[in-house]
């Protein structure tokens, strides 16, 4: 069975984005375009991996993963970031704040897989 993403990005071009990459890879894609959404979208849906934008209205991307991980049903789901962040040493800020990856944006197609499927076989 193909594992379900959600995508948690408040910029509907970066969704269809990912959303093209994902759909070509067999890959269940689902969006929520806020925090607040995404939150219960993954409570209801419980998918298999969390891409999560960072700069949000409402509740950002780092609330947003730090909720996910202290919410005992969900902190087993591997949290992305992906992000326009990109100064030095904001990967290994955001590895810091509850992501179990970082991608920066524009997004490479090759990147975000190779790290889908890495995130995915530590389950």
């Amino acid at each position: 069975m193909s594992a379900k993403i959600l995508y948690i990005e408040d910029n509907p071009h970066h969704i269809e984005i990912v959303r093209r990459i994902l759909d070509r890879e067999d890959y269940i894609f689902i969006s929520a375009l806020n925090g607040e959404q995404g939150l219960e979208m993954a409570a209801y849906e419980l998918p298999d991996l969390i891409l999560a934008d960072i700069n949000m209205p409402g509740l950002n991307g780092v609330e947003v993963a730090e909720r996910i991980k202290n919410t005992p049903e969900l902190a087993h789901i591997p949290v992305l970031a992906l992000t326009t962040n990109t100064m030095h040493g904001d990967r290994e800020h955001y590895l810091r704040m509850h992501f179990d990856g970082y991608i920066a944006k524009p997004i490479i197609r090759h990147e975000l897989l190779n790290t889908l499927h890495r995130l995915l076989a530590k389950d």
